[in-house]
């Protein structure tokens, strides 16, 4: 579904498909190389980095596991809560792994300065975080990002990935949610 079939429930297409995929393109090669020869992890955080997760690693030239985790900080509202549940932990021991987290958007940062913290304590080697959108101005804890997609305004975005109460993951545009739909 493109942004165009739901043109009344948008404000804004803030990011394409296409600025997407050439972007997932353009990171993917970097990644190749800044980790050649190390042992990769991606992990992706669920629900809402699956699209991202799924054709990011798509773009990479060389075989990478994937893990994911279920946490949560929003429910079904629009603000994060900034507490964390986890929901579904990895699967894999982390002990000696470079691991790249894959957002979909850093909002507050609280959700992935936790992740972060709770990563360096499995013995990681590293643990870097790719986020294909961030919301610089609604920061409300630095978090070191090496990778980004696109800086994006605070407004509340829906598509490729990210909802409302479930609904928009399908869209593949990333676009501002209209109000009246959640207000």
């Amino acid at each position: 579904m493109r942004a165009t079939d739901i043109e009344s429930d948008l404000n804004d297409v803030l990011v394409t498909e296409e600025q997407i995929l050439a972007k997932l393109d353009e990171i993917a090669a970097r990644v190749a190389a800044d980790y050649e020869g190390k042992d990769l992890l991606l992990v992706g955080v669920l629900k809402g980095a699956v699209m991202v997760m799924a054709d990011f690693a798509r773009a990479l030239p060389t075989l990478v596991p994937m893990d994911w985790m279920a946490v949560s900080s929003y429910g079904a509202g629009t603000k994060s809560s900034g507490v964390v549940q986890i929901r579904k932990d990895l699967d894999t021991d982390l002990t000696g792994k470079h691991v790249l987290i894959v957002e979909d958007i850093i909002d507050s940062g609280l959700t992935l300065s936790w992740l972060l913290d709770n990563f360096a304590s499995r013995g990681a080697a590293s643990i870097e975080v790719f986020a294909l959108l961030r919301k610089p101005e609604a920061a409300k804890v630095h978090v070191e990002c090496k990778y980004v997609g696109f800086d994006i305004p605070t407004d509340f975005v829906v598509g490729y990935g990210l909802d409302y109460d479930e609904r928009y993951r399908n869209l593949r545009d990333v676009a501002v949610l209209a109000p009246h739909v959640y207000s």
